[in-house]
């Protein structure tokens, strides 16, 4: 893999040309990081639950270079990532749309975040999160992520117009916050919130009242209702 550097991390139009047609065979694993080695090289803040410590971050920076994933070059000040999470951190700063969902219910030895970067290629950058903080990158088909996802989130008949998200959550055994974040290269930001949870053979849908943002409302979507409206908010055309 091409050497890449923090700062404005690109990949070379070979190399993306490469991956998206070797992503079509298949999907690429690109190796799993802490939160800490993902800050030591620039990866996106989104994916930060809070800012990991200098001190972790100097380890990370230690073990990164142990693993020549990280170098130097003679007479440069500038930090060149290498190999996979080189390609993973350029695919971050790439991304102008993220699909952040954290679910409840998962298994412990199981994901419970699964943060989604689609790009214009068609391919997507999974981030899988696991309960240790580690954070599994893969290059995946879009279509073929996104049906994914469907599996690790609450589904069920349609739940009624009425319900109210202050009983159905709590009472829940599996909800879901699921996230869609778009943003220019200001850093400007919107994001559009799907709340789910499991009740019975239903699912209920939740999303934010246009008219007091902090206060949840029962969309009764079915599955593929609320599974469009994601579709269309991560869709890079």
């Amino acid at each position: 893999m091409s050497t890449l550097q923090t700062g404005e991390p690109d990949i070379p139009d070979g190399t993306l040309e490469a991956l998206v047609h070797l992503v079509e065979t298949g999907p690429v694993s690109l190796g799993g990081y802490t939160i800490a080695e993902i800050d030591a090289v620039g990866g996106i803040g989104h994916l930060l639950e809070e800012q990991p410590s200098s001190e972790l971050v100097a380890e990370a920076v230690r073990s990164l270079a142990a693993r020549s994933l990280i170098v130097t070059e003679a007479g440069s000040d500038r930090l060149q990532i290498r190999g996979d999470l080189g390609i993973a951190t350029a695919f971050q700063h790439r991304s102008r749309i993220m699909l952040d969902a954290r679910v409840t219910g998962s298994e412990p030895d199981h994901p419970w975040r699964f943060v989604l970067m689609p790009q214009p290629e068609g391919v997507t950058l999974e981030v899988l999160i696991d309960a240790l903080g580690i954070h599994f990158y893969s290059l995946r088909g879009s279509e073929k992520t996104l049906d994914r996802l469907w599996e690790r989130l609450p589904a069920g008949d349609r739940g009624p117009d009425d319900a109210d998200a202050d009983t159905v959550l709590p009472a829940s055994p599996h909800t879901a916050l699921v996230s869609v974040s778009t943003w220019d290269d200001a850093q400007n930001r919107e994001t559009h919130d799907v709340v789910l949870a499991q009740d019975g053979d239903r699912c209920h849908v939740f999303l934010r009242s246009p008219d007091d943002p902090g206060r949840l409302v029962a969309a009764g979507m079915d599955n593929d209702e609320w599974r469009d409206l994601l579709t269309r908010l991560t869709s890079t055309s």
